[in-house]
């Protein structure tokens, strides 16, 4: 775990060393600050109607949830970015030779680099929780819908995280592993969704069930209702774990080969 924790730092610092982490990071928070204050502005002008109705949606839903999807639809351009220099960059300088031949595991080696990532992301969302966290400041806030979000979207930067490491493992080139990586996920989004209504016309509802476990946003959209859904959480573990030990196995490949 010590070495784990030693890859993840080194990858982290990295990110916070690069120009183009901080240009994602900036574009993200600011997009998100201006979706926020814009669903505040609206919130605002239909409060008194809304004190009216019963069952009205309460002001964190209102203005949480389309935060939150709103990021996660960002991370589908932004984690490839950010992920596609992690194995290629290193390939293609010649540092990887060196990587995999120190005294670590190639598991370790992965899975540092992809917690290195996640750790990252993780201050992009923290930032943005600031956001529906200052409504505590003049009214309430759902506490459980915030943190059902918050885990809901950290998921799903930790699966996007870990389709984009797989994809830098499989090239020298670190603009074609962000192409091929948000190519990879926009198709576990449209093609999931398609092929899994294709399963159930033809009444595979087990089968249909299963792939939900390439389909990253569809695992999000539970969270974002204030449900705690552990078998949206499981696919989403179990995406995570395929891609990593995919990258694994690609790059013992890559080092039994030379």
């Amino acid at each position: 775990m010590k070495m784990i924790l030693a890859v993840a730092r080194k990858e982290l610092k990295s990110l916070f060393a690069s120009p183009l982490a901080w240009v994602v990071l900036t574009f993200l928070e600011l997009l998100l600050a201006i979706v926020f204050l814009k669903r505040l502005d609206e919130y605002l002008e239909i409060q008194s109607r809304l004190a009216q109705m019963p069952g009205a949606p309460g002001a964190t839903e209102m203005l949480a949830t389309p935060v939150y999807a709103t990021a996660a639809i960002v991370m589908l351009f932004a984690v490839p970015l950010l992920g596609m220099r992690l194995v290629a960059e290193e390939r293609r300088n010649g540092t990887l030779a060196f990587l995999v031949s120190s005294p670590l595991t190639m598991t370790e080696i992965v899975v540092g680099k992809w917690l290195g990532l996640v750790a990252f992301l993780l201050v992009a969302i923290a930032l943005a929780t600031l956001m529906p966290l200052s409504l505590a400041l003049g009214g309430r806030v759902d506490w459980g819908l915030v943190a059902s979000l918050v885990i809901g979207i950290t998921l799903t930067a930790a699966s996007f995280s870990a389709v984009s490491l797989y994809v830098s493992s499989l090239t020298v080139h670190p603009l074609a592993a962000g192409v091929g990586a948000f190519g990879a996920l926009l198709a576990m989004v449209f093609a999931g969704d398609t092929l899994a209504e294709n399963l159930r016309g033809r009444g595979w509802d087990i089968a249909a069930a299963l792939l939900q476990v390439l389909m990253p946003l569809r695992q999000l959209e539970p969270f974002t209702k204030g449900v705690l859904d552990s078998y949206n959480a499981v696919c989403a573990l179990l995406l995570i774990t395929a891609f990593l030990v995919l990258t694994v196995r690609r790059l013992d490949a890559a080092r039994l080969r030379g």
